[in-house]
């Protein structure tokens, strides 16, 4: 595995620190990715890492409801306080708390079911282009590299764990106007064939976060990298329909229903390349425009 890769699998793996009755606690690093505040799609993927490593034997994840309620930072670690709420014979329920310099960043309750069988259907996959010969997103920041601030330049252009590429891709420093749907296609660059499932489900819950809350901006014409733009989630969930499978390219269709009140709606869907839906999402995102 490249460093790159090995830097993002480090990011996902909490680290045990200790037991109590019902309650476990763990302990992630954090990372730089450029933007003001530390990125929610870190703390919801290393939160539902530490949920699963608390879990009842024989107990996947089902879906989980977040709720950001303070912006964290990258100069320190963020500690994951896991409580079992209940265990029944087919489903499981935990609260993990993330606590970054004493005080709750993120609280997640995390439901967890036995596998069974039962009634299947789903949504088809859209019909759109294939990534193959799509720009990637890495591409499309070290065109406009010269327009990103010089403090955070190398962060946006730098190599990345996984890749993404937009379909029609839009200039965040020169948005258009275009109705709130949103197709990119992303893999990881390395393969995460032999890592543990509590990984798999972790990179997913990371990689959510990406893409999503621009959704319901794009009406408006504007990006997060509009002048008096303030952007940031308030809110996600994540239903997971199949166990996540990253060994291929994933679709992530997002769409984004309404905007009020200073907020906007954004649901997306994520399919495997060979069409099986394995995850549903929804956030709510502040998206604040100053005079």
């Amino acid at each position: 595995m490249d460093p790159v890769s090995q830097s993002l699998r480090e990011l996902l793996n909490v680290q045990f620190l200790h037991e109590g009755p019902q309650t476990f606690l763990y302990r992630g690093e954090c990372e730089d990715l450029g933007f003001k505040n530390l990125f929610g799609g870190q703390i919801l993927g290393q939160s539902l890492n530490a949920a699963i490593q608390a879990a009842p034997e024989g107990y996947l994840p089902n879906s989980l409801h977040a709720y950001f309620l303070l912006p964290g930072h990258v100069n320190t670690h963020v500690d994951y306080r896991v409580e079992i709420l209940r265990q029944g014979r087919s489903f499981a329920s935990l609260r993990v708390d993330a606590i970054q310099d004493g005080k709750i960043i993120l609280t997640q309750n995390t439901s967890f079911q036995r596998p069974e069988s039962g009634f299947v259907h789903q949504d088809p996959i859209p019909n759109v282009q294939a990534p193959d010969g799509l720009i990637s997103q890495l591409e499309i920041s070290r065109k406009y590299a010269e327009m990103i601030p010089e403090k955070v330049r190398d962060k946006f252009t730098r190599d990345k764990p996984i890749e993404s590429r937009p379909i029609d891709p839009i200039n965040v420093f020169q948005p258009d106007k275009r109705d709130p749907e949103k197709d990119v296609w992303f893999k990881p660059i390395n393969d995460w064939s032999k890592e543990s499932q509590a990984l798999h489900y972790a990179l997913l819950a990371y990689s959510s976060d990406f893409h999503l809350v621009g959704t319901a901006l794009q009406p408006h014409g504007v990006s997060f990298a509009t002048k008096g733009m303030q952007v940031a989630s308030l809110d996600h969930a994540l239903w997971f329909h199949h166990a996540p499978r990253l060994d291929d390219w994933m679709l992530y269709s997002m769409r984004s229903p309404a905007a009020a009140g200073g907020r906007g709606l954004n649901m997306g869907h994520i399919y495997h390349s060979d069409g099986q839906l394995m995850v549903s999402v929804a956030q709510e995102g502040l998206m604040r425009q100053s005079g």
